[in-house]
């Protein structure tokens, strides 16, 4: 989950009137606002993307509008004649008439069978495909930006032109150095060419979300650092315990539902395989996808919480009148990540 996305004035502007100026007066349910799920992980309508991708085209500049105002009194135009057709969805005012939107997402989620419920994995499926949408888009974005020559791909000196060749050559591996951000670029470039693809250039700027091996090794190996105390390079059971069980625990408890979670001692010993009382890399690389998490991840931890709270009836799936009954939360933040999640910022900002 990388912060390669900086989010428009518009996209704020919708989400500020969803959030804050509702169709009906029914308040949101009880929220807990997050920092990924909220503004990071794929909007569950595809109509977020849609304006968020006419926006960057637009270049809105921040102060455009200012909080607490209308669309109107800001002067901008949300509908030109290219989105023209989004304008149904709106009130003069910019308030998004979310029962509609609920009512016309409904039939192309319920498709596997076509039954008259969502199931979790209807929900899923719709879930992980508007990330991948979501990922492809920012790598569109920033292949665009940085594509000097206009030949598809991406060379290091075009997308880090702010190393020198002096930078180059000491190849310094501290993070953010040059030689840090050239090792992941290597790893991402498969076919050696010096450049990036554009799945290459995907895999590189999501790394969370790939399956490139040599790029999850890496990833895990700056993750251990933030945790490793003693720099030997491998994680204790100190270590483990203060620093990657909590937030393996977190993530696992949720998708579980609090079942059958280990206890810290419990996993540090399943994941031990040689029992030297010490983690590698790669004997951590089975709760990778706990300790990093991608969008691809967080779309099925959304799914889970979108049921969780719409199913009013247990039965693990949504009819369209428990969907309307909930109709906030899809529209809404979901949850808090754990706060050890917080030593990967810097990590997330490079990338």
């Amino acid at each position: 989950m990388m912060k390669m996305v900086v989010h428009t004035l518009l996209t704020a502007v919708f989400l500020y009137f969803i959030v804050f100026f509702p169709t009906s007066q029914k308040g949101p349910t009880n929220l807990q606002p997050g920092r990924r799920l909220g503004y990071e992980h794929a909007a569950f309508d595809p109509l977020v993307m849609k304006i968020e991708k006419w926006a960057e085209e637009k270049k809105f500049v921040e102060g455009k509008f200012s909080e607490g105002s209308s669309l109107k009194e800001s002067g901008i135009n949300l509908f030109p004649d290219k989105v023209e057709k989004m304008s149904e969805y709106f009130s003069d005012e910019g308030r998004l008439n979310i029962t509609l939107r609920l009512i016309i997402l409904f039939p192309m989620l319920d498709k596997a069978p076509k039954d008259g419920v969502i199931s979790f994995n209807e929900l899923k499926d719709w879930n992980i495909q508007q990330a991948m949408d979501r990922l492809v888009y920012r790598t569109q974005r920033e292949l665009a930006s940085h594509d000097k020559d206009g030949d598809g791909s991406i060379t290091f000196r075009e997308y880090l032109p702010k190393f020198s060749d002096e930078d180059i050559e000491k190849n310094g591996r501290a993070h953010g150095e040059a030689g840090w951000w050239n090792e992941q670029f290597i790893n991402a470039d498969d076919d050696r060419n010096g450049s990036l693809s554009f799945d290459e250039f995907k895999n590189f700027l999501h790394p969370e979300d790939c399956n490139n091996e040599k790029i999850l090794q890496w990833l895990l190996r700056e993750k251990i650092k933030r945790m490793d105390y003693d720099n030997d390079g491998k994680l204790n059971y100190v270590e483990f315990h203060e620093r990657a069980y909590d937030i393996y625990k977190n993530y696992l408890d949720f998708e579980s539902s609090g079942a059958n979670v280990p206890k810290p001692e419990e996993k540090f010993a399943e994941l031990d395989l040689n029992k030297d009382r010490l983690l590698t890399d790669e004997e951590l690389k089975p709760i990778l996808r706990y300790l990093q998490p991608g969008e691809l991840s967080y779309a099925r931890y959304y799914t889970k919480y979108l049921i969780h709270e719409a199913d009013d009836n247990g039965d693990g799936k949504l009819t369209l009148e428990e969907m309307l009954n909930h109709q906030y939360i899809f529209y809404s933040t979901v949850f808090e990540e754990s706060k050890y999640d917080d030593d990967d910022d810097d990590l997330r900002d490079e990338l």
